[in-house]
């Protein structure tokens, strides 16, 4: 008797870094269409800087900054809820101004609406844009390149921290 293995590995979504850089292209391309012109593409850190800087370069803007947020602490472990992290830079700054805001994934919402709350008090405009929007997130981005309930492999985080290693000998 034969038995078939089970493949009991949860899908996952793979993001290449070839396909980063498609997907940030088709994410300018929407904001480009939709005429939403930023002043401030606005990063929230760590997975939206990659694609911030992208973007910011796709659409011409000049202007970029970042956001620091916690919320994820490993694989499907966070904190009970997002927290902005120092440094923050001057948000007064922003007045009248219009602002987009980039992350990897809208999971589960909460920072981008953490960020968005934040930062729309601020500016005149706000729109959000990632490369991945989950159906469960309590926020939908204006912009997203896929929507997926899969976990997320992201080229910029999928292998461990570099470690320092021993010198190696002559």
């Amino acid at each position: 008797m034969t038995t078939a293995a089970v493949d009991t590995t949860p899908a996952r979504e793979i993001l290449t870094w070839e396909l980063f850089g498609t997907a940030v292209r088709d994410l300018a391309q929407q904001v480009a269409d939709d005429g939403y012109v930023p002043d401030l593409v606005l990063g929230i850190a760590r997975g939206g800087l990659p694609i911030a800087g992208g973007i910011a370069y796709a659409l011409g803007a000049k202007v970029v900054g970042t956001l620091n947020v916690e919320f994820y602490t490993g694989v499907d472990a966070r904190l009970d809820e997002p927290v902005i992290l120092p440094p923050i830079f001057d948000l007064s700054q922003l007045a009248g101004s219009r602002a987009l805001l980039v992350d990897d994934v809208a999971d589960t919402g909460r920072t981008l609406e953490l960020v968005l709350d934040l930062v729309g008090r601020h500016v005149a405009e706000v729109r959000s844009a990632v490369i991945y929007d989950k159906p469960a997130s309590v926020v939908r981005p204006h912009y997203s390149w896929r929507r997926t309930d899969r976990w997320i492999e992201f080229p910029w985080s999928a292998l461990p921290p570099v470690v320092n290693s021993p010198a190696k000998a002559p």
